[in-house]
């Protein structure tokens, strides 16, 4: 006779207790894998014989992958039930990073990244859908607490675990700290819900909707990727790829726009907040993780960082969201999201302004400031624009709203990743031939400077090293500064956008119209 499971209902004390820090431990373990890798980069691609703008696609492949798994969560949680589910995707997560751990080529390491992210989409989810499970209703505040907390410390904690390890222990321990992670994780999480289970049912799911989902996606990211190295256009293979998304993204909005059930609800788009909100979020965040990519980057090719430096000079960025996470709920309930988004999205470009500014002699304060003031940023950005988002929507909506929201932050992510590397890589390239071509051999100063390495001993050809070692620097200081500066018009164009949001901004009230 087979046994009916329990159901997941709430918990007590002890138990209560244990099965939060099990839930919060498989978030944390997630959302630290998204940031533990960025000061680690430059390591990487040097030990892989690869580009540092290469060595990004450690970062992207995970994040599409991510975001194209996400939007299975509900179909899978239905046909295998939420604890299932989420102790198969803590356990095959582990799994994905100890093969990451082992990998010896970018291609494997690459391989092993995208099936870690595939089997992390549903981890997030689960995790926050479980902790309100199991709190008691009149303790719920608690449990968004505990789940904010941990969205806020991790990537705390990337930065600096992620530089502290590859110096002292070697890149491959990013991944294979998951283990203890997750080991803990899974043994608090069986012991708690043992037995229990949420109910399972036979649900349709839309096949071919993920299919074009993944092709569109997966070939622009290639395309994002290749695209710098290869030419752009003037690549066979990064043209198909462009022709492959362009196509598979129109078939894509066709059909899903017409299936009964389909993967992704684009038709919460004709709701004015949440357009608005979506893209507001998706810009900010895409902008957000380009700078955490490239800041890293630029401080240890440039300016003799080392990893464990470039992780401190990163790690000032949540110490505002740490602080402000509480207050924010109750601010909410007093002042338009509309104001706390604003303030949010000017202090991004403050920051992005600052590092406008920046020149070869910036100072590690300096760099810290500009992270604190990004950090006050994020501290009003996430929940603001969430009440934007789900404004106006019916009970039934906004869980499709969530996951949309959620699916299209990580996808933009990704893409805004690769496009900031790419941008800097494609303006350095322009600034250095410019520059090269200002200071030739008989320019005065280039004359000067040679004749004064020549008395220090250096020969010609070390003179001429030293030279062109300075215009590397100078140009990527150049091409870094470009992309701060767009950065900042973006920003503050997206001010602009989040007015067109209109009242309410609560989910159950009547829905804003769908200008």
């Amino acid at each position: 006779m087979t046994r009916v499971p329990k159901p997941v209902t709430t918990l007590r004390g002890s138990a209560l207790a244990i099965a939060a820090v099990g839930l919060s431990l498989a978030s944390f373990m997630q959302i630290l894998d998204q940031t533990i890798a960025n000061v680690s980069l430059p390591t990487i691609a040097g030990n892989l014989g690869v580009s540092p703008n290469q060595g990004t696609w450690v970062v992207t492949s995970f994040g599409v992958a991510t975001a194209i798994s996400l939007p299975l969560t509900g179909w899978l949680a239905q046909r295998l039930g939420q604890v299932r589910l989420l102790l198969a995707s803590a356990g095959l997560f582990v799994l994905a990073s100890v093969l990451c751990g082992m990998a010896s080529s970018l291609e494997m390491l690459v391989f092993a990244r995208i099936l870690q992210g595939a089997v992390a989409g549903p981890m997030i989810p689960l995790s926050q859908s479980m902790l309100l499970a199991i709190f008691p209703p009149q303790r719920r505040v608690l449990a968004f607490t505990v789940s904010s907390t941990v969205t806020i410390v991790a990537p705390v904690f990337g930065p600096l675990l992620g530089g502290w390890i590859s110096d002292n222990w070697g890149w491959p321990w990013i991944f294979f700290i998951n283990v203890p992670v997750g080991a803990v994780a899974l043994a608090t999480m069986v012991r708690c819900f043992h037995g229990r289970e949420t109910p399972v049912a036979s649900a349709p799911i839309d096949f071919m909707g993920l299919v074009l989902l993944a092709i569109w996606v997966g070939s622009l990211q290639l395309m994002l990727d290749l695209g710098s190295d290869a030419g752009w256009f003037q690549d066979t293979l990064v043209t198909v790829l462009a022709v492959t998304a362009a196509v598979g993204f129109c078939y894509f909005l066709i059909w899903e726009l017409t299936h009964a059930h389909p993967v992704v609800q684009l038709r919460l788009f004709a709701r004015r907040n949440f357009t608005v909100g979506t893209v507001a979020m998706a810009c900010g965040f895409s902008i957000f993780l380009g700078t955490a990519i490239l800041m890293p980057l630029w401080l240890q090719t440039q300016m003799g960082y080392s990893a464990a430096w470039a992780g401190l000079a990163a790690a000032p960025v949540s110490v505002f969201p740490i602080l402000l996470s509480r207050s924010m709920g109750a601010g909410m309930q007093r002042i338009d999201p509309r104001w706390f988004t604003t303030l949010a999205l000017c202090a991004f470009a403050a920051a992005s302004f600052m590092r406008a500014q920046f020149t070869t002699q910036t100072d590690f304060a300096t760099v810290v400031w500009a992270q604190l003031i990004t950090g006050l940023g994020i501290a009003m950005f996430m929940v603001p624009l969430q009440s934007l988002i789900l404004g106006g929507m019916s009970g039934n909506e906004v869980a499709s709203a969530a996951g949309l929201s959620s699916f299209i932050r990580v996808i933009g992510g990704s893409f805004g990743t690769s496009i900031a590397t790419s941008m800097w890589g494609h303006r350095e390239a322009i600034h250095h031939a410019q520059l090269a071509e200002a200071i030739g051999a008989s320019y005065p100063a280039t004359l000067d400077t040679l004749s004064t390495l020549s008395a220090r001993g250096m020969s010609a050809e070390q003179g001429n090293f030293v030279i062109e070692r300075m215009l590397d620097g100078q140009a990527s200081l150049m091409g870094l500064v470009d992309y701060f500066w767009l950065a900042t018009w973006v920003l503050l164009a997206l001010v602009l956008l989040v007015w067109l949001a209109r009242p309410p901004f609560n989910a159950g009230q009547r829905a804003a119209p769908a200008e």
